[in-house]
């Protein structure tokens, strides 16, 4: 049996007291909580509108003003405040990560779910769905879906989902088949157990920690896949701040403002990692195959 369906319920107390005991977990989980404080706090916290371009936010010579002074992060070549923009960001990119990898997640785990229990042709004609999405480079295919599309933050959001949803149901089908296989599946079919009954009681739970794990990653590749995206300008489009489009506005002013790429730059890069440290530790938290490592 696999790590996921041998310990479906892992209680939240012990959950936590293995997180705890991890250090770079911790640390990840306190980036994630201050990235998305600061994301929710925008408004109150952000010292300029994102949107206003300052009359004094540009040097004599109409270039950005560097880090310091009023302007703690610089100005962009409008003139407006970076942090301000990057606050308001930080708002785009999680509601894109959040609500992108959510759908995936649900598309993902219907697919895998009902193609892994039935099998059959059923199963078949899903997975070669599956395999078939999974055959394009899911950047060119995000890219054609959002040019065929007008760019928005919710469609941005859609099309991310139709294109990350493959892995999830690639590991489901293959913890389901293993579940339906087994003995305790057969007896339930045995006293004549609906297939609701079994799917709902019997096998989703035992998904769960999976799923969680897949979509505490998942945040971070749907982040890196939106910001890469607005950078190439057929993502979330300006005015509205996303940290992909920040650079995307200035990247012809690499060599002369280095700050306007590298600060929204490093907030993707801190984000992923944020999220990818957590994903690990959960991961390793919830797989009893794993406990041997703490």
């Amino acid at each position: 049996m696999t790590a996921a369906a041998a310990n479906p319920r892992v209680l939240p107390d012990t959950v936590w007291a293995r997180l705890r005991r991890r250090k770079m977990a911790m640390f990840g989980l306190a980036l994630v909580v201050l990235i998305v404080g600061a994301a929710i706090l925008a408004p109150w916290i952000a010292p300029y509108d994102p949107f206003e371009q300052k009359f004094d936010g540009l040097s004599m010579f109409g270039e950005p003003l560097p880090p310091g002074g009023a302007y703690v992060l610089g100005t962009d070549l409008l003139g407006r405040d970076l942090l301000s923009r990057l606050l308001y960001g930080a708002r785009t990119s999680l509601i894109i990560g959040v609500v992108a990898n959510g759908i995936a997640l649900v598309i993902g785990t219907v697919i895998g779910l009902t193609a892994g229990f039935f099998q059959g042709w059923i199963g078949a004609v899903l997975m070669r769905l599956t395999d078939l999405m999974m055959a394009f480079p899911a950047l060119l295919l995000a890219i054609c879906l959002a040019a065929i599309f007008q760019p928005s933050l919710w469609i941005v959001a859609f099309v991310i989902a139709m294109v990350n949803w493959v892995q999830t149901a690639r590991v489901i089908y293959t913890e389901t088949s293993a579940l339906a296989a087994r003995d305790f599946i057969a007896a339930e079919r045995t006293l004549g157990a609906s297939t609701p009954r079994i799917l709902f009681k019997h096998i989703l739970p035992h998904l769960v920690p999976m799923i969680i794990v897949w979509g505490t990653l998942g945040i971070s590749t749907t982040v890196l896949l939106e910001a890469t995206l607005s950078y190439l300008g057929v993502g979330v489009q300006p005015p509205t701040p996303s940290w992909g489009n920040i650079i995307f506005e200035n990247q012809t002013y690499f060599q002369s403002a280095p700050w306007l790429v590298f600060f929204p730059g490093a907030a993707i890069v801190v984000l992923a990692l944020a999220f990818n440290l957590v994903g690990d530790a959960l991961r390793d938290v919830l797989d009893p195959t794993l406990r041997g490592s703490d």
